[in-house]
């Protein structure tokens, strides 16, 4: 197998790496986190006219053709720039669902003026109680005449506070947590019924819980056959999953440079804290850390699209329980080599422990996954 990057790839990284370099850096961040929406307009065009958000789309719907490789590198450098922009809840996710159950019709409606930054989704699927699962699903979808009913709730809705419309998975048929019964279907924002509560998260990006009173939908909504969305939902988590290692990569190797020249320059003494054994020892730690992750990172990118469910579930918890292990002993150590300084708001370095924070908290948490994992 060869793990090599090829001369696209690079260039695709080298790209991401100059614009965090460039035009992203950590006051510009803290701006936008005061700021309503939350991120920067211009920045998100940038990404369509950059391709970004055509990558992991087939040419025959208007993307790039790229695998999840590529998007690891776009995910890695909004790792580490501490991006705001909502490109995992419209690329990965909710472009996710409408590229595998979408007709033609829906995705030139929807997955197009995405990929060109006209039109912002996001996937609206957690429910309270839900505990990760993600079978678990009591927003119903019924037929009324003609056209669906919808009717129930989403908590966490990544970029819902400024999405155009939602890709909501919503229960057909059985029980609340059956996987058979489950059905996706797109949802404009403004649609009457549909209210948006949007709010800040711990680490500074947006989220919002969006409730459903009996909107009504015409039959072009539903997405796919009715009542067979699980699959295709299941995978594009997965997906998030290998996207979100990617991401949490970029942060720790953030923080490991930022570390590094910490303990070069900060002096006690007379001479740099580097120069102590001990520090120097825990450096060496974050380094490792930092390689673990980046292996695992990249075999949850190249386990994605196995054929057989059970083997991709099992790779997939596998990566999200080593990312979660480094990515919380890399910020950790961050922090307390910085001293005090690590949690102030004027470093980066508590910010991209706050990101961590969340990203081990986000799709499953290392217990959802151990449990996951034993099972298949």
């Amino acid at each position: 197998m060869d793990l090599q990057y090829s001369p696209e790839q690079l260039q695709l990284r080298e790209s991401v790496e100059r614009f965090v370099r460039e035009e992203y850096d950590f006051a510009h961040r803290r701006r936008l986190v005061a700021s309503d929406p939350g991120h920067d307009e211009a920045c998100w065009q940038k990404y369509a006219d950059f391709g970004w958000l055509a990558i992991p789309f087939s040419e025959d719907d208007g993307g790039i053709g790229g695998g999840a490789a590529d998007v690891a590198l776009v995910m890695e450098g909004v790792g580490r720039g501490l991006l705001l922009e909502p490109y995992l809840a419209n690329v990965v996710l909710a472009g996710g669902v409408l590229a595998a159950l979408g007709s033609a019709e829906q995705k030139a409606q929807w997955l197009a003026p995405m990929m060109t930054g006209q039109t912002k989704l996001a996937l609206a699927h957690a429910e309270a109680g839900g505990r990760y699962e993600r079978a678990h699903c009591d927003t119903r979808l019924q037929h009324d005449g003609q056209g669906l009913v919808l009717s129930g709730g989403k908590v966490l809705v990544h970029g819902g506070g400024v999405a155009d419309a939602f890709v909501v998975i919503a229960r057909s048929s059985g029980a609340v947590g059956d996987e058979q019964g489950l059905s996706a279907v797109v949802v404009p924002a403004k649609a009457p019924g549909v209210a948006i509560k949007a709010y800040a998260t711990h680490d500074g990006t947006r989220a919002a819980d969006v409730t459903f009173d009996r909107v009504a939908l015409p039959a072009s909504a539903l997405l796919g056959q009715e009542g067979g969305a699980f699959d295709a939902i299941d995978r594009v988590l997965d997906r998030g999953i290998a996207a979100l290692a990617a991401e949490a990569v970029g942060a720790m190797g953030a923080l490991v440079d930022t570390t590094l020249d910490y303990l070069k320059t900060r002096k006690q003494f007379g001479r740099p804290i580097g120069t102590n054994q001990a520090l120097q020892h825990r450096m060496v730690d974050m380094h490792i850390a930092l390689d673990e992750a980046r292996s695992m990172a990249l075999y949850g990118a190249l386990m994605i699209d196995e054929a057989d469910a059970p083997t991709r579930r099992k790779a997939l918890s596998a990566t999200k329980i080593e990312i979660d292990r480094t990515a919380r002993l890399v910020g950790q150590e961050a922090v307390q080599l910085h001293g005090a300084m690590g949690v102030t708001e004027e470093l980066n370095v508590g910010h991209y422990f706050k990101r961590l924070t969340l990203i081990g908290l986000s799709l499953g948490d290392s217990n959802w996954h151990l449990r996951r994992h034993a099972a298949n």
